[in-house]
């Protein structure tokens, strides 16, 4: 079938540049743009989810974008089984006498010489060291889970990561482990290790407020799905920690959460509160989640190492919903193995999140990168390079990333918060007279605005932009990039691994001077998420950074 390049007619273009200078025109298509998600890859370092800065109304101005025929497909697919097609690919895969679930077991070293007695030095252990002293009983996980729980109350009054302390149900499971261990019945790596969730989650019993006061004492009771996988690998639910409300910035209902190497700053993103209670030694390691940064940024600010994997990878069954195509729950760590060995207990498909998949997942503890195609971009850090060099790596230039989006997020998030702001409710018409801020749609409601024809024309664009991703990406494993690329990497679905690599002035912010550490990212291929955490743990194996703790919190 034919394409047909449906352009604007010239006519309306006239009407559109009619009584405006060519600066205006541009500025304001510019902002349409970034209404649609169309953004420059400059400003990819957004670390906060939320609606689009301008909503876009006429998909005219989107034809100027990038023009439509009759042959792009929506970004968003019909899949016939109603649980999702990657379970019913696991249901014939069993039905073969086969598993899908290709993951390579992640082995753990002993534990050799004496047990450090500063409970300090133990809570900013990583998970793989935590465990060969809970495997080999030199601590108990009671221990180890009083050891956290002490830390959250003093420092949560400064950090205001923690949302609920979980302290009768974290012992229970505790001493559980510590049975079970005593029977001779060791789950795998996280055994024992205590943990937080991101308050998006439910879990039985708990408040589960999405950060807003509106919700403060709304209780969904059951456990998630990714709380109930990392019970089952014998994980011990500490807290649940802090979103900005509603899944945006840093901010929520009892301020903002701060970031543990300066406290005089903002944690940044809505994974605020496990990237602060994580950097700061508070639990063995937390489940963040992104939609458009916010495990990224987050971890960046604190120094973690994290995983923001491929888009439907892991469960999001007992999350809020802030985007169906966006959102994903992701391990942030204190190394990248901890995010392997957390990974390896999550991912996988789930009939109650149709989105998800089974896919390989092969993480190597020493991987050979004489055998990868790691690219990266202009802003990539050179010191970052050159130990990529040094261990064997060859990296080559990145071509030029595609640039695009679509106003997914700000429709998908008014439908899954219409039962908020519906009329009726608390929506207020906004005065056609109004200028600046005061004309945008308060959030949640820009979506309303946005025609039906106009959302799947954005759909079909974002199709596009993910093939022009996957010919940009062709070839190559993974690139580094110094920026995160979170806009563009977030809509098109990619990975993304995080870790230090230096240390100094991070955020180049005059008000905050503090020292501390700096962080690049690594965006690897669809489904590469073994690579990435590979690639980051073998840079880890050989380096230090990710060894550095704020020391205020020591």
């Amino acid at each position: 079938m034919s394409k047909r390049s449906d352009m604007l007619d010239q006519e309306e273009v006239s009407k559109v540049h009619q009584g405006l200078e060519r600066r205006s025109f541009l500025k304001m298509a510019a902002g349409a743009a970034i209404g649609a998600g169309t953004t420059s890859t400059a400003s990819s370092e957004t670390n906060f989810e939320g609606d689009s800065a301008v909503a876009l109304t006429d998909h005219r101005v989107q034809e100027m974008v990038k023009p439509l025929g009759n042959g792009e497909s929506p970004a968003l697919q019909f899949q016939a089984h109603p649980g999702g097609t990657g379970a019913l690919l696991d249901k014939l895969w069993t039905a073969d006498g086969r598993s899908s679930l290709h993951s390579n077991e992640i082995g753990i070293d002993p534990w050799i010489g004496p047990v450090p007695t500063d409970a300090a030095e133990i809570a900013f252990l990583p998970v793989y060291r935590l465990a060969a002293l809970i495997r080999q009983r030199k601590i108990s996980s009671v221990e180890l889970t009083e050891i956290y729980l002490d830390r959250m109350k003093r420092f949560d009054p400064i950090l205001f990561c923690t949302v609920t302390i979980l302290e009768d149900r974290a012992y229970e499971e505790a001493r559980r482990a510590d049975s079970e261990l005593q029977q001779g019945r060791w789950k795998g790596p996280l055994h024992g290790i205590p943990w937080g969730v991101k308050d998006l989650f439910s879990v039985t019993g708990a408040p589960t407020t999405w950060g807003s006061m509106d919700f403060k004492d709304q209780v969904i009771d059951e456990d998630a799905e990714l709380v109930v996988r990392l019970r089952e690998a014998g994980a011990v639910l500490i807290a649940k920690l802090a979103t900005g409300e509603f899944a945006r910035g840093d901010n929520w209902y009892r301020g903002e959460t701060r970031n543990a190497w300066n406290p005089d700053q903002g944690s940044s993103g809505s994974s605020a509160g496990p990237g602060s209670a994580t950097a700061a030694g508070l639990v063995g390691f937390s489940i963040g989640t992104e939609t458009q940064g916010s495990i990224v940024g987050p971890s960046r600010r604190g120094g973690l190492s994290a995983l923001r994997p491929t888009f439907g990878r892991v469960s999001r069954h007992g999350g809020m919903v802030l985007s169906w195509s966006m959102d994903k729950p992701g391990p942030m760590c204190r190394s990248s193995k901890d995010c392997a060995l957390v990974f390896n207990a999550i991912h996988g498909s789930d009939e109650k999140d149709p989105s998800t998949l089974t896919a390989p997942f092969r993480f190597t503890e020493n991987p050979n990168l004489s055998e990868m195609k790691i690219g990266y971009m202009a802003d990539a850090p050179e010191s970052f390079l050159a130990k990529l060099r040094e261990l064997g790596a060859d990296p080559e230039p990145m071509h030029s990333l595609p640039e695009g989006g679509s106003n997914a997020l700000g429709v998908e998030s008014s439908a899954a918060f219409d039962f908020y702001v519906a009329p009726g409710g608390e929506l207020e018409a906004v005065p056609e007279s109004a200028e600046g801020d005061q004309a945008r749609p308060p959030r949640f409601h820009g979506g309303r605005a946005i025609s039906a024809l106009d959302f799947v024309q954005s759909q079909r664009r974002r199709r596009i932009l993910m093939q022009e991703m996957a010919e940009a990406m062709e070839g190559f494993d993974m690139f580094v990039t110094g920026s995160g690329e979170t806009r563009l990497t977030n809509q098109t679905g990619h990975p993304a691994a995080v870790l230090p690599f230096d240390f100094g002035d991070s955020n180049n912010e005059d008000e905050f001077q503090h020292e501390q550490p700096i962080c690049t990212t690594i965006i690897g291929n669809l489904f590469a998420d073994d690579k990435i955490l590979s690639v980051s743990h073998l840079y880890q194996s050989v380096t230090d950074w990710h060894q550095r703790h704020p020391p205020g919190l020591l």
